[in-house]
């Protein structure tokens, strides 16, 4: 595959696709009649907590591995992240058969550190700000020569995110919404590019923790302005939007939500108790969404995007 340099046209989205085929589950989509009745919203569960690795990020970390040259490959590859894209790379270095490096805060869950380090890759830990997974990634990116795969700024991660909403929108037809979380924002603007290549008529709508609101701020600001906080129980939604995740955000998606800590909280115990299915805080975002703002929403066709499944059983908010 080509090493793409700007914003993802269908066609490489679906050449992405093609090509990741072998490195992914097509994940099932699920509905639940209890929560229909609950939201008033016909809403169709797009399962990535089914992915590899438990998991969206195993799209876009395979869309950039398999675009790397064979020296590139040979050097391993390398990332910075408290869970889910560094499994996700470390499973991406096993199936390609090369070496993964992989800087994780000293704050990520245990259970993606054992999974991470249970793929073969060489964990080293940080502290959990920006500035030191950054500065200890160049440190191993120089002693390794292993190529950094970022977590979301990266327009072949953004097009392996993409997928996701493709398969959504093959298996339901006539969404009237699609709504997905927003952290960095490469599964937004996959998701935002994907709706929108595919339909006309779709709504994309994204949803965030008030108490990290970037995205949403950014909007509004029509500038990329930074979160002052990160302490939301959605660990996976803790990082800002980059120039490029932004600037897709910007154009394609038509409202940013916000939702309170409780709100999560009760929207993750109710897909537990019934749909009797596993999801970590930050993919309860979407649900959260329908049920804070149930006007939007209200008699519409809804595809959610169930982001991951990854939990510490022994530090549940319930």
């Amino acid at each position: 595959m080509k090493k793409l340099q700007e914003v993802p046209t269908w066609q490489d989205i679906q050449e992405t696709h093609e090509a990741i085929k072998p490195m992914i589950h097509r994940t099932p989509v699920l509905s639940c009649q209890s929560i229909n009745e609950i939201t008033g919203a016909e809403l169709f569960f797009k399962c990535e907590n089914f992915q590899k690795i438990g998991a969206f990020k195993m799209r876009g970390a395979s869309s950039a591995a398999l675009r790397l040259t064979a020296e590139e490959k040979a050097k391993g590859l390398a990332t910075h992240s408290s869970g889910n894209h560094a499994q996700a790379v470390a499973l991406s270095a096993k199936l390609l058969g090369v070496p993964a490096y992989i800087v994780m805060p000293d704050t990520s869950p245990q259970i993606k550190k054992n999974a991470t380090a249970g793929y073969g890759a060489e964990i080293t830990e940080c502290e959990n700000t920006l500035a030191a997974r950054e500065s200890t990634l160049a440190a191993v990116v120089e002693r390794t020569g292993a190529t950094f795969i970022h977590p979301y700024d990266d327009y072949a991660v953004i097009a392996g995110q993409a997928t996701t909403a493709k398969e959504l929108m093959e298996d339901v037809t006539d969404l009237d919404i699609i709504l997905s979380p927003v952290g960095g924002g490469g599964l937004m603007s996959g998701t935002a590019l994907t709706s929108k290549y595919m339909s006309d008529q779709i709504i994309v709508y994204g949803g965030e923790p008030k108490r990290v609101d970037d995205a949403a701020r950014s909007v509004a600001a029509g500038h990329l302005v930074a979160n002052e906080r990160i302490d939301t129980i959605a660990d996976g939604l803790r990082t800002n939007l980059s120039e490029r995740t932004f600037a897709i955000i910007q154009d394609k998606v038509d409202k940013i939500f916000t939702v309170s800590e409780e709100a999560i909280i009760n929207a993750m115990r109710l897909t537990w108790e019934r749909m009797k299915i596993i999801i970590e805080p930050s993919c309860a975002v979407p649900l959260a969404v329908v049920m804070t703002y149930p006007s939007y929403f209200e008699g519409k066709k809804v595809g959610l995007i169930l982001t991951g499944g990854n939990v510490d059983l022994g530090k549940l908010p319930f």
